[in-house]
């Protein structure tokens, strides 16, 4: 097991209990007590954790893995969600995206889509203009769609979350006002059939449901991990979500209460 995926496994046990013992991360990933304290250490420098005798506790009140230590989490099923929805996307189309995992793999399915140009049919014409109008508040989205030469990328201004790469604040919101989506893929932190959908930080949460409000169709990605899981600030509800796309992994009973809702569900 490599260091990275270490820091992985460890920041996600912390997360789950909110402390770790070095004895008992050792036993988890099979590896010596040094080993694990060594890492705690440097995860501690990077102020990713608080260490304690004997081990670590999270940082601060409110805990978020930073996306670089998410990104793979529940990785195969992203991709394929990421590959479902690219596949909904017509050419031409402008596309709201906001932070994320699974939402930076849309941005790389789309990438894909559209790399040759040739997104339609033999024979059919292709619209003027870009294949394709991304507009998205990550900075890392916005850093790979750039050297896209066939789709354009618009980026919001903002203060940037380094957990996340979101730009979030009123400089967002000025920008957003100002455009027209056809669709908007929301990555989410949280879904549920009361509540709708939800992210751990309010800032995010309103950038979000502005993303929302200025599409015509909103698809929301996310793994089933995320499925029935409550987060501190509500982006929306399911009135407002025409499409969940999620893998096979979501409870049957789930998945009935949000089509209940008027919300079509899509598993891949």
């Amino acid at each position: 097991m490599s260091k990275h995926e270490r820091w992985n496994t460890l920041l996600e046990l912390l997360a789950a209990s909110g402390k770790l013992e070095v004895e008992e991360a050792a036993t988890a990933l099979d590896v010596s007590a040094a080993t694990i304290r060594r890492d705690l250490d440097e995860l501690a420098e990077q102020q990713l954790l608080v260490r304690t005798r004997g081990g670590a506790v999270v940082h601060g009140v409110s805990y978020e893995l930073p996306l670089r230590y998410k990104s793979t989490r529940h990785a195969p099923e992203k991709r394929r969600i990421a590959e479902a929805v690219a596949d909904l996307v017509t050419p031409g189309e402008v596309v709201g995206l906001n932070g994320g995992t699974t939402t930076t793999e849309v941005a790389r399915a789309l990438a894909l889509r559209f790399a040759s140009g040739r997104t339609e049919a033999p024979g059919t014409a292709v619209p003027a203009g870009p294949a394709l109008t991304v507009v998205t508040n990550a900075l890392n989205i916005a850093g790979e769609l750039a050297v896209r030469p066939q789709i354009k990328i618009v980026t919001t201004g903002g203060v940037a979350r380094p957990q996340t790469y979101e730009l979030v604040g009123p400089l967002t919101v000025g920008v957003l006002n100002e455009v027209v989506l056809d669709v908007v893929v929301l990555g989410v932190d949280g879904v549920d059939p009361e509540l709708g959908v939800m992210a751990h930080q309010e800032d995010e949460a309103s950038i979000s449901r502005l993303f929302a409000e200025r599409a015509s169709r909103v698809v929301v990605v996310t793994d089933s991990s995320k499925m029935g899981r409550r987060a501190f600030a509500r982006i929306c509800g399911l009135d407002r979500i025409d499409l969940l796309v999620t893998d096979t992994g979501i409870a049957p009973e789930t998945a009935l209460q949000l089509t209940e809702a008027g919300v079509e569900v899509l598993t891949v």
